[in-house]
């Protein structure tokens, strides 16, 4: 899987606000855009929105300039996850491939991945 596909990108946006939702994380924009590294700025805003439009997470504003390119108009912390992005991320059979792909690496996305999968 690439760094920019779909799915992974909905994966690590999703985690980290999950952590935030249950209290392991505090939004960081910085941690937040390294995250989701080598992903351009108009696909994520695309990816955003998309999400937001699903339904999987909430509190963003997004304005379509010329040419149809997608810009944020609010700050990137306003953004939370919403019930049906807790649920996709838990339940998607897709969610769980990528989950399983990224918890074999190391870095901050494994490290969060322990944080909100882990039963304690």
């Amino acid at each position: 899987m690439a760094k920019d596909d779909y799915d992974v990108v909905v994966f690590r946006i999703l985690v980290y606000l999950y952590a935030i939702f249950k209290g392991k994380q505090i939004f960081d924009q910085h941690i937040f855009l390294k995250g989701i590294s080598k992903v351009e700025e108009d696909y994520l805003y695309r990816v955003l929105e998309m999400m937001q439009s699903e339904g999987l997470i909430e509190g963003l504003q997004f304005k379509k300039a010329w040419g149809g390119v997608v810009i944020l108009i609010n700050d990137l912390d306003d953004i939370s996850i919403t019930s049906d992005g807790i649920h996709y991320l838990l339940e998607n059979s897709r969610m769980k491939k990528v989950k399983d792909f990224l918890s074999g690496q190391t870095g901050a996305i494994a490290s969060l991945i322990q944080l909100v999968f882990t039963v304690v």
